[in-house]
């Protein structure tokens, strides 16, 4: 594997790409670019990069503000921000058709960058992503739900709490015990994994970028990306994910999603790429195979 620093808009990125054992492999399949979720990192595509790059020439970043990329302060950090870098590192990077999978936050960024590429995206994976839907962004009603959201974006917004908060979460031991709360099977909850997490929250600037988190704006609405994604969808549920009720929310997903959407259910939490690695290659590898069919088949060379 190849790491490697690429620069947008003057800042440095950490980048990592593998290619297929032989050169000619993977030359005329769509690229594969993984993003990762708050906090995490390319570490946590650990599991995912080996496999899939047996096949397929795999990048992963880590977005600004997170990993071994930088973080400075006065960026407007958000969705617009990460897809914007998605889709620079596509065109400067990559240079073909890519394949974007994303989890949790990475999800969100993957999407609006796949909505952003339109031709230069060859697909879309969620796994189990974030983002708010339109109806979900309606302000609160009555002056009890006002008055509470009022309170509590206050609290959130004072630097004292946020320090607090951003001190007690970057401890190895805070760190395990969540990710124990998001993994159904806690095997991969390793070391590794904790020192990945921990030690990007060392760096100058990381308090400054979680304190961003509370102003980061929500972007836009995932039902209208979906109507703006040409690419084909699928959807990998990690169903047992306690963060974001995975059930209910595949419900919400499975009303505006494209109609030719895939959905893959695997019994893991939030993070089902690291948690059950063997299961989501195996669904990534059989998905991306069946793209390459039905582009083959589409495509005027398949017609003769």
């Amino acid at each position: 594997m190849e790491s490697f620093t690429w620069n947008y808009i003057e800042h440095p990125v950490h980048s990592v790409r593998q290619t297929p054992p032989h050169a000619e492999d993977g030359r005329d399949q769509p690229a594969v670019l993984l993003v990762h979720g708050f906090g995490a990192s390319t570490d946590h595509w650990r599991h995912n990069i080996p496999a899939l790059a047996a096949r397929y020439e795999v990048h992963a970043l880590d977005l600004l503000g997170f990993g071994r990329s930088a973080k400075p302060q006065g960026l407007p950090y958000g969705g617009s921000l990460w897809r914007d870098q998605l889709v620079a590192y596509v065109h400067e990077r990559i240079g073909r058709p890519t394949v974007i999978a994303g989890n949790s936050l990475g999800g969100f960024a993957a999407l609006a960058a796949g909505a952003a590429l339109q031709n230069d995206c060859a697909g879309v994976v969620l796994l189990n992503a974030a983002g708010p839907f339109s109806d979900e962004q309606k302000p609160p009603k009555g002056l009890g739900a006002i008055a509470r959201q009022t309170i509590g974006n206050a609290l959130l917004k004072s630097p004292v709490l946020q320090r607090l908060l951003f001190e007690n979460l970057r401890r190895p031991a805070t760190i395990r015990r969540t990710l124990n709360q998001v993994y159904l099977d806690r095997t991969n909850v390793d070391d590794f994994l904790i020192e990945s997490i921990r030690r990007p929250s060392l760096d100058r600037g990381a308090f400054g970028v979680f304190r961003t988190v509370f102003d980061i704006p929500r972007g836009q609405p995932l039902d209208e990306l979906f109507a703006e994604l040409q690419a084909p969808l699928l959807l990998l549920w990690g169903i047992r994910d306690p963060w974001i009720n995975a059930p209910g929310r595949r419900s919400t997903f499975q009303r505006h999603a494209p109609a030719a959407t895939t959905e893959v259910v695997l019994e893991a939490g939030h993070c089902p790429h690291d948690e059950v690695p063997d299961q989501v290659n195996e669904a990534l590898l059989r998905w991306l195979s069946q793209l390459e069919v039905s582009q083959s088949t589409s495509s005027p060379e398949g017609h003769g």
